[in-house]
């Protein structure tokens, strides 16, 4: 599928690419180890315009389309998931609320300071009663004369340690549930909120979650995204656009997957010949392009529709559903291609396979994006 775009942003595909080689590659083991992305790493992305995918360029942004912004995410998916996720999290769930669904003066006043990364991005919606039920949420939220007070907790809060602008979803009418949810703005210095510690966690070493305390939080009504009792469906709109984001993603860390598993079958020898020669590596191999070229596909037909303004509540819950679990595929066919030199850590398949896990769970578990798709084929099938 021969995806056409303009030749500048070819031109910033092959700097992306080359500053994962030449950049973050290097480094990869040392966030891994430190849990922390080198700095000077996060100037040099910030100096290539990476936290302004989404951001419109009269607001500092590089102001791609959602099928531009994906074949750059696809090549940061290539390197550490770790430092991928800080940079998609920022330019998917943490910026594009205030970019489709902010006032003028929200967006001059945030989009700036997040589109040359001055600002960090996240996005709050999960709590411990409310994940895959996310309307079930106890967060709070009163409106007293000009303001709101806001009483609850977040958890699992990507960029939550670093975030200096939270998109926060809490009720302002529980009675009506999903209906009663509003989206707010939360600043970092808005008395009443705090942070716990970072989480320790299985794998995305270097990005960093969290929870989230509002205690009498003070939030500005000009803080509001949205209109009262819309943050559910605000959120439901982020989290869709997020999608196709964090499939790209999915595809570069798979595209490089079969790269190092190509290269280490062709290497290995056993039995006087290298393994690739053995039928059961080819499958393997074979079946893990053949599912990249499928997720290729789709992706980019998602893209697609998104920039053509199309609704895509089902296709972008396939495209989230099918790129996680063929992560973990590939992630466990490129293991068992390196063998026991998979299961060690100085080789990055490793690392991938445990970075791969998280996909199939957050900003929506394989399990909801399924009932998603039903729930879309009720719609079309049933009259």
């Amino acid at each position: 599928m021969e995806i056409t775009v303009k030749p500048e942003i070819r031109q910033l595909q092959t700097v992306v690419r080359d500053f994962v080689k030449e950049v973050v590659e290097p480094v990869a083991q040392v966030i891994e180890e430190e849990d922390r992305i080198p700095e000077d790493v996060v100037e040099q992305a910030k100096e290539l315009g990476l936290f302004g995918l989404s951001i419109p360029e009269e607001y500092g942004g590089l102001g791609l389309s959602m099928t531009e912004k994906c074949l750059l995410l696809e090549e940061l998916g290539k390197t550490h998931n770790g430092f991928t996720s800080l940079i998609g999290a920022h330019t998917g769930i943490g910026t594009v609320g205030i970019v489709e669904l902010g006032t003028e003066e929200q967006k001059q006043r945030f989009l700036p300071k997040m589109a040359t990364g001055e600002w960090l991005g996240a996005f709050a919606l999960s709590e411990p009663e409310a994940g895959s039920h996310a309307a079930n949420l106890r967060t709070r939220a009163e409106r007293k004369g000009d303001r709101y007070v806001l009483n609850g907790m977040k958890h699992f809060i990507t960029n939550g340690p670093e975030a200096h602008v939270i998109t926060v979803m809490a009720s302002t009418d529980p009675a009506k549930g999903a209906k009663g949810i509003t989206s707010f703005l939360v600043e970092s210095d808005s008395p009443g909120f705090s942070r716990g510690p970072a989480d320790v966690k299985m794998g995305l070493r270097g990005s960093h979650t969290c929870q989230l305390f509002f205690e009498d939080c003070e939030v500005p009504e000009a803080n509001r995204l949205g209109a009262e009792g819309e943050g559910y469906v605000n959120a439901l709109k982020i989290l869709a656009n997020g999608r196709a984001s964090l499939a790209a993603r999915c595809l570069g860390s798979c595209e490089k997957l079969l790269e190092l598993s190509m290269d280490y079958a062709m290497q290995r020898k056993q039995f006087g010949k290298p393994i690739f020669e053995n039928q059961a590596i080819q499958h393997m191999l074979a079946d893990m392009s053949m599912e990249i070229e499928t997720l290729r596909s789709l992706l980019y037909r998602v893209t697609a529709m998104v920039d053509q303004g199309k609704k895509v509540i089902k296709e972008s819950a396939t495209v989230k559903l099918y790129a996680s679990e063929v992560y973990n595929r590939i992630a466990d066919r490129a293991v068992q291609i390196f063998g026991g030199m998979g299961y060690m850590k100085e080789f990055p398949v490793e690392r991938f396979y445990r970075d791969a896990r998280i996909t199939r769970i957050y900003e929506g578990t394989s399990e909801i994006q399924r009932n998603i798709i039903a729930a879309q084929l009720k719609k079309e099938y049933v009259r």
